[in-house]
């Protein structure tokens, strides 16, 4: 976004073009109107900052129309160098939208005391607010300290900044908690899951339901906002010469992680459900965190895979080898060499990336819906990760049958290879070749997907790979794996982790 100064001349133009706008709809809807503007001290009066906060306020006062029922009849922007303008014809009692407008005002400490949303009633004048409001710098009554002139523009654009950051960092701190919490209530409401509690049953599981997914989540609710807060607060809100390395912020989010498995216990009466997910999602969350800003908010995935990586690389190869096998996982690294959940973290989580990510995105492309696409995407990640979960219990026998059972499901032969993306120069036999749009691994050098040669996918020949959407397994089939898992008591934790983790990222982008 392009700032520029702005002249007096062309601050009373806009002014007078609001009242003209304002008649104008007063006259042809015959209801109050509502004028949305920003309060921006100094000459640049449209900053990434104030954008980003005013169609925040237009999202919160169309939520709050709903919320009250208040029928719109015209609504429309205008982003102008003079500042971003918000107009609604709102066909409902003057007072009633004035009172939806200054609680929305007053309901963000930060963000909401940079609105003006001025009401207009049938008559052609402005509905006044019953209390004076505060002034930014030293919340004194604002009218007076603005008529005085007792703050300098240089005063009023540091506090309006601060405000955007902190408004920003809150409001995203808690997004990212909703949706974290959200995407381990959506996979342990994932039904039929071979092996793993579901709405239908308990999977292989003895300890641990439905509700005991469900009180863990809850019980980490917070858990995954303080991740974020921790990697924005260190490494943006006070970066300077001293901001952490990101193995010094992976190491900040560590004893968050032992409290949160305290949280977990206590939630459970002592089950671990969400142990992996508070190490994977915990990271990520953080990763988020370090990469984030006020004006761009959220980084894109391959972003946040690539800091996540960053983070734990360096400390997970000097501990593996170290460990003192007291946990089930370092066992299993120093009899087989898995690295399990915290070797897929350290390598930027290359099973999302490059077949759960996109599995599930064509699958919710190709119409099917959510539970069904997790169910088979699920599928996807047990043919081709190796879990040391099912390691654990079923030894490497177990462990290969999951794999070649699920893989004969989602229509990978055999004798298929372990998941690895094609290439470009080799030819395409997915029955798509004229519309593959998955992402690409390693894209960044790539061409967008619509400029990609047909063949360009990340679906190569059934007989050399299993990543197939020829063949989707019904619920009824993937019930039926369910009980073969059941019946060998295998469980396949590790790419329910990895599931989550697909959930959490897809709702993160949308």
């Amino acid at each position: 976004m392009i700032e520029q100064e702005i002249t007096l001349s062309q601050i009373l133009t806009a002014r007078e073009e609001r009242v003209a706008i304002q008649n104008a709809l007063l006259t042809e809807y015959r209801v109050p109107v509502i004028s949305f503007t920003m309060n921006i001290a100094g000459p640049v009066k449209v900053t990434a900052l104030s954008h980003r906060a005013f169609l925040w306020g237009m999202e919160q006062l169309r939520l709050g129309f709903v919320q009250n029922r208040l029928p719109v009849k015209k609504e429309f922007s205008r982003q102008l160098p003079t500042g971003d303008e918000g107009y609604f014809a709102v066909d409902a009692p003057a007072e009633r939208i004035k009172a939806l407008c200054v609680e929305i005002e007053e309901g963000d400490r930060y963000l909401g005391r940079l609105f003006d949303m001025d009401v207009i009633g049938t008559d052609g004048r402005k509905l006044e607010r019953d209390s004076e409001r505060p002034c930014i710098v030293c919340g004194k009554p604002g009218r007076d300290c603005a008529s005085r002139r007792l703050h300098s523009v240089a005063e009023l654009q540091r506090a309006t900044a601060s405000d955007f950051r902190n408004g920003f960092l809150f409001l995203d701190r808690d997004r990212i908690a909703g949706l974290a919490t959200r995407a381990l209530l959506e996979e342990v409401a994932v039904t039929p899951k071979p092996g793993l509690v579901d709405r239908a049953n308990n999977g292989s599981h003895k300890d641990m339901d439905f509700f005991s997914f469900q009180a863990s989540a809850a019980g980490l609710s917070a858990y995954w906002g303080q991740c974020f807060y921790e990697g924005a607060w260190r490494t943006v809100v006070q970066a300077d010469d001293a901001a952490p390395t990101s193995a010094e912020a992976f190491a900040a989010l560590r004893p968050l992680g032992k409290i949160a498995e305290r949280r977990m216990l206590s939630a459970t009466g002592g089950v671990n459900t969400h142990k992996g997910a508070i190490f994977t999602l915990g990271v990520l969350c953080g990763a988020i965190g370090r990469l984030w800003t006020a004006e761009a908010g959220f980084p894109d995935t391959e972003a946040v895979l690539n800091e996540a990586a960053a983070m734990t690389r360096e400390t997970l190869e000097q501990e593996l080898p170290a460990a003192n096998w007291n946990t089930a996982g370092e066992g299993l690294y120093r009899k087989y060499g898995a690295r399990g959940i915290r070797g897929q973290v350290a390598d930027g989580l290359p099973a999302v990336r490059e077949i759960s990510l996109p599995v599930f995105r064509k699958l919710l492309a190709g119409g099917l819906d959510r539970n069904h696409a997790a169910a088979v995407t699920l599928l996807h990640l047990i043919a081709n990760v190796e879990d040391t979960n099912l390691l654990h219990r079923g030894g490497p026998e177990g462990a290969a049958w999951a794999r070649q059972t699920v893989g004969a499901a989602i229509g990978r032969p055999p004798e298929a290879e372990p998941f690895e993306p094609c290439r470009r120069d080799e030819p395409c036999s997915s029955g798509i070749r004229n519309e593959c749009d998955l992402p690409q691994a390693n894209s960044d050098d790539r061409p967008a997907a619509k400029d990609r040669p047909a063949g360009d996918c990340l679906l190569r020949k059934p007989d050399k790979q299993g990543l197939s959407l020829h063949k989707i397994p019904s619920l009824e089939e993937i019930a039926d794996l369910d009980r073969q898992f059941i019946q060998r008591n295998l469980s396949p934790g590790g790419c329910a982790d990895l599931l989550a983790v697909t959930l959490f990222l897809e709702s993160l982008q949308d």
